[in-house]
């Protein structure tokens, strides 16, 4: 489920400003994504997640759902959920296990709060691929070559400004292809969502934090 986080909140646009380091002409997609983000103040969402494996084998897909609000967001895939209230992020098994973590605890995970600290100025350089057809697709390589991910390919569509899909490819070869749909960029939604309510979850379920 950590990996769906990662590759969503990437693929829903909270991205920050680029370094002139990177492609000027990735770095003006970006900017104009990222203006784009800036003006919504809720995002609800459908993703769907395929795994293929280096032999081209497809290992499944999930589907899930995701609403954004600010610095706060809620994840669910099946029974297994994700809450984060801004300042805590409460990570459902699915079954009888809620790990609760803070949000600076995260690390290296990709997360609005790490998004919108210029993330990619210090992990990721970018470039622009290709600009035919309808969307932009932008890759972005790792700068720290000890990480599992070799590259990350988002599509951004030319005129929504905003990015629709992505495909990570891993050190072994492996791919996981992500598709945004049912987006609602105009949502409203209460702060009682992205609020923790053991209530909500089986009696005897263990919390670690």
């Amino acid at each position: 489920m950590k990996r769906i986080l990662l590759i969503l909140i990437v693929v829903l646009g909270w991205l920050p400003q680029s370094k002139a380091q990177n492609d000027k002409a990735a770095k003006k997609v970006l900017d104009a994504v990222s203006s784009k983000i800036k003006t919504l103040k809720a995002i609800t969402a459908t993703f769907t997640l395929q795994s293929i494996s280096s032999k081209g084998k497809n290992n499944g897909t999930k589907v899930g759902t995701v609403s954004l609000m600010g610095q706060k967001y809620t994840m669910k895939q099946n029974k297994v959920e994700i809450i984060c209230d801004g300042t805590k992020i409460y990570n459902y098994d699915g079954n009888k296990t809620i790990t609760v973590t803070g949000v600076n605890d995260e690390g290296s995970t990709l997360s609005p709060q790490i998004l919108l600290s210029n993330f990619y100025d210090k992990d990721y350089t970018y470039k622009l691929i290709s600009s035919l057809g309808n969307f932009h697709q932008i890759e972005l390589i790792p700068i720290d070559k000890r990480k599992n991910v070799q590259k990350i390919n988002i599509f951004i569509d030319k005129e929504k400004n905003f990015i629709t899909k992505a495909k990570v490819l891993d050190k072994s070869n492996n791919t996981i292809e992500l598709t945004i749909s049912n987006t609602n960029t105009n949502a409203k939604l209460s702060d009682n969502l992205f609020q923790f309510n053991k209530a909500k979850y089986p009696k005897d379920v263990e919390i670690l934090d």
